[in-house]
Order: C-alpha cells, then structure tokens, then sequence
C-alpha cells in the first residue's frame, strides 16, 4: 500500500512573517507612544515595518552573530516594540531586562543570560550603571527621547565624560577596571542602516526572545521563545474566545513589556494590525486614565493592583475621567477578587481573568462564557465564576495532581495544576532539566494548587508556598483575600501563615483601609464569617499602609512573612 504523505508547504514558522504581513497589509494603522514628557509621538505600521528592518541591518552591521543576546531596558514605547521584531529578524534573542529588580539582580541575570548588547532608554542610564560592572556589555545602544544624540564612541553619559575630563574613574569603576562598552545612539543606527537588509536564516525552533521568572523563591530561571512558540501563542490568544483581538482595536499594555513580553499581546496586536498605544513610564492611575480619554482603548492589560488603584481615582473625580466605553480588561498576574470585576462592571468594563506563567509565554488559560452555560447561572453565579482563572487555550493541556494520581473535574479535588504544550517550556536556560520543575512524563509543575471543574474552569485555590495548613487542614489565602477586599473599606488585603503553637500555622490578614475609611478586625471578622467556617476566619488582622509588591506587581507575601516571622499570639 502507498505510503501517504502530507503535500503541505513545510515553510517555517516565524515572526518574520508576522512583521512582513502587518508592514504590507496595515501600513496605516497606528503605533502611539507616551514619551517622559507626557507628549505623544505616533508612527504608522510603515513606519514600525522599516525602523524595525533597519535595526536588524544595524544589529549586523554591529557584529551580531545568530543567537547573540541583546539585552532590552525600556520602558513601553515604539522602540521597544521594533525590538520584539527587529532583534530576531537579525538572528538575535531579545532578552527583556526587568527594570523593577534591584540593580544587582539585574547585573546577575544579564551576566547569567550572557547579554551581548544592550539597548537602553536614556532615562535609564542612571539604573544601567548600578549594574554596569555586574556585565559589561561589548556595546550600549540608547534610545533618547529627545534632545542630543549620544556622541558615537564617547565614555558612558555626560557625567562620566566630565569625570574621565577630571582624570576620574567612572562612577562605579575602580581605576584601572576595563573601559566601559562604546555607546551608540539609536536613531544614528537607523539612520545609518543599510538598506540591502535580508532576515537571517533560521529554523522555526531557533530561540527569538527570552525572559526570567521573577526570582521571589530562588534564582530567577531563564526561559527562551522560539519562532515557533511565539506564532502560535500569537495565534492562540488572538482568538475570539480568548483575547479576540482584531484589526479594530486599540490595545494598551499597562503590563511592562519586560514583564513575559507584555504577556505575548504585543506580538499578537502587530500580527493583526491593531493600534497600540504605549503608556511609557507613566503607569500611575492618574496618568493612565488621562492616557485613556486622548486614546479611548478597547482592550487593555495588567495586573490586579494596577486596576484596583485605577477604579479607585477614577471614582475619586467622576467629573474628570470615564472610563472608555465597551472596553475591555485582559488582568493577571495574580488572583483577582469578584468585588473588583464587579467594579468594573458597574462602568460597562468587562474584566476578563487569565492564568500563566513566565513558562507559558505567558497565556494558559482566560475566562469567557461557554454558551451551554448562559441563561442557566444567575448573576451573582456568574461573578463568582468570572473570578475563576476560565478555560484553558486550545493547544493548553492541563491536568490537577494529587497525591494519589491525576484529580477529576469535579470542582471539589484540588492538587497541583501541570499543563503542558507547543508554548510552555520544558526546561529553563542553563539549569539542569531535572530540577524537580518538570515531570519525568513531561509536563511543567506549575506550583499552584488548583481544582477543575466539569465545564473546563479552572479555580486557582492557592499558591502551594502560600497555602495555610491549621491543624492538619488546608486553608485558602486567596479566597480570604478576595473576600476581604470585597468590603467596601477595603483597598488592599495579603494574608500570609505565621506560626502557632497549637495549630502549627494560622493566618493572618494584613489589611489596608480606603483613604479616610473606619474599619476595625471585630467588624472585617463578622462580615467574613457567612462565607467561611470558623477556623477559616483570620485569628488576626494588622492594619498597613501598604501591600508589598514584586517587581511585577503582585502581593509579596514573602516580606510579609519576613515581617511578621516573629508574630506571637496573645
């Protein structure tokens, strides 16, 4: 019998394509940038088509080789987009440099990934040399937002020349340490570029970007995109039950674009010709929604503390700002409570709730209504089910582990939630592939603890570090938390495990009030207690100016544990 054979085109995936597609099909559509200053500057996809091109032409006329790391430390803004694109055109691996970590974890995490390059915003000079002895790069690139360019071959800023001038070292460097890298100027680059410019060869398994997890338990681990994984997460998280983003909208990504690449969406938005609109490093609530009435936005991003300040100055001043109309919110990074998505509602918002990972590219899974469902939950049904982490995208395997195997859908059996697929990494850069984060099966362990139900939802019950076990029971920190912060005094809530001698650990809710708002523990206590049994109930609530943060934003319970270690019950 004939052996039967596929007759498609076996060309490669590749972001190339995606560059070229929204370069020829949507030359109009618009990239809007809010620079230091708070003005706008817009370019068109044309524009982002042959600026983009013209790094990739630059990076080589440089020197870059296929797979060289460029290191990125930018904010978001139209630069840094043409460096999703114009990095991997040229051969590179952008790698995304969290500009929120401490000056020493960055030099760490770039030393670690072996940043060959480094393109640098010029207002973030400053932080580039607290690290710059950490790893030298061979070469600095900045991206000024006005004002003179950077002269070519020069020592490092202003400041350094005049202290080279004065027989100084460089601040930061001892005499007789090596040079710092030469500086070019971004815009020079560009300008210089030569314009016979073809892509690197390349397999669509070749890597094209990399970021690292946050760090808050260990060493941050480095997770590498391909060409492949990132087309398809594109393509995945595009689809109308998911994101659903088109040509029609205009998409704001609060979530930092060094943050697991702005969760993909930059790459999707490109793809499909979608106006963005880029905030730059101006992400206070305030700046934020007078961003939102010069460029209503039908679709944004970010995390839950993001959209809890922002509702909060939005209603603060209801004769200032109102919230665009239709628009849509794409949250995660961390559980958001019922009372929020309520809020939003209120205003005509749809919040819509993800789950993901570093690990996952980032998306995993996202909210929507399965239509067998409607008309059959009630309204306060359907909140509480908002608040789940939703369904899991197509090319999204999931499984909850127990300790006696796989759990069932039901709900109710909760275990570690592993997934699995084209987008989810399966080791991390120079780590071990046997350090206990992936299966010997081959599936990545999440770290959650999780139940799914019979329609495919999936509830995120706990992180298993954040998890609370009194007396041989489990008790849910983020299903305390959400329902603390459902109290309308309430702005903000953690609540961590601290010791006890009795019941080994029992939790407690560190609280932050409204501005101007009373609230006492006994009255917080008894609104919690028709949802929870009585040893659920906090057996403590300290009053705080302010939840932690990492550098991406979410609840850091570590310091909170930290500060609370030496907690001693009455």
């Amino acid at each position: 019998m004939e052996t039967i054979r596929s007759t498609m085109m076996p060309v490669p995936l590749s972001l190339n394509r995606l560059l070229e597609h929204a370069g020829r099909q949507f030359p109009q559509s618009e990239v809007v940038s809010r620079l230091p200053d708070k003005s706008l500057r817009r370019h068109t996809y044309s524009d982002l088509y042959r600026r983009t091109r013209a790094l990739a032409a630059a990076l080589r006329q440089l020197g870059l080789r296929k797979g060289d790391r460029v290191a990125t430390l930018c904010w978001n803004h139209h630069a840094h987009l043409e460096c999703y694109f114009g990095i991997p055109a040229a051969g590179g691996v952008m790698h995304t440099l969290n500009l929120r970590l401490a000056p020493d974890d960055i030099g760490w995490i770039a030393h670690h990934a072996g940043d060959r390059f480094l393109v640098v915003d010029d207002i973030l000079l400053p932080l580039y040399r607290q690290f710059a002895t950490a790893h030298r790069f061979e070469r600095v690139i900045v991206f000024r937002f006005g004002g003179t360019p950077v002269a070519g071959e020069a020592a490092t800023t202003e400041a350094a020349a005049g202290e080279a001038a004065a027989g100084k070292p460089a601040a930061g460097r001892a005499a007789g340490a090596e040079a710092p890298p030469p500086f070019e100027d971004y815009e020079r680059l560009l300008a210089r570029a030569p314009a016979d410019f073809e892509y690197a060869a390349h397999d669509e398994n070749d890597p094209v970007a990399m970021c690292y997890t946050s760090g808050t338990t260990g060493k941050p681990k480095g997770v590498v995109y391909s060409h492949r994984s990132t087309v398809l997460h594109s393509l995945s998280c595009a689809l109308p039950d998911y994101v659903g983003l088109s040509c029609a909208d205009t998409v704001m990504p609060v979530t930092p674009m060094f943050h697991a690449n702005s969760w993909g969406i930059p790459y999707a938005a490109v793809m499909l010709g979608a106006k963005l609109v880029f905030p730059g490093p101006h992400l206070h609530p305030e700046d934020l929604l007078d961003l939102m009435q010069a460029e209503p936005p039908t679709l944004t991003l970010g995390v839950p503390t993001i959209w809890l300040a922002l509702i909060q100055a939005c209603e603060a001043d209801p004769g200032r700002w109102r919230l665009p109309a239709g628009m849509r919110s794409m949250v995660g990074g961390a559980a958001v409570p019922e009372s929020l998505i309520r809020q939003f509602a209120r205003h005509g918002i749809r919040i819509a709730q993800g789950w993901g990972m570093t690990e996952t590219s980032p998306m995993g899974s996202l909210f929507f209504e399965k239509p067998e469902l409607r008309g059959s939950l009630g309204e306060d049904e359907w909140f509480a089910r908002k608040a789940l982490a939703g369904i899991p995208g197509p090319l999204v395997e999931v499984r909850i582990m127990g300790e006696d195997g796989p759990c069932a859908w039901n709900g109710r059996d909760v275990g570690e939630l592993q997934v699995r697929g084209p987008f989810i990494a399966g080791s991390y850069h120079g780590e071990d592939p046997d350090s206990g984060k992936f299966t010997g099966d081959g599936w990545l362990r999440t770290g959650d603890v999780a139940a799914i139900d019979p329609q495919g939802y999936i509830r995120i019950a706990d992180r298993t570090k954040d998890l609370i076990k009194s007396g041989g029971e489990w008790i849910s920190s983020v299903e305390l938390e959400n329902a603390i912060m459902a109290h309308p005094a309430v702005a903000e809530a953690a609540v961590i495990a601290v010791p006890h001698p009795k019941w080994l650990e029992r939790p407690l809710a560190c609280v932050v009030r409204k501005p101007g708002a009373a609230l006492e523990a006994d009255e917080l206590l008894r609104f919690l207690a028709p949802g929870f049994a009585r040893w659920q109930l906090p057996d403590a609530i300290e009053f705080i100016e302010a939840v932690p943060r990492t550098s991406t934003g979410k609840f850091w319970k570590a310091k909170l544990r930290e500060r609370y270690a030496g907690w001693e019950w009455p």
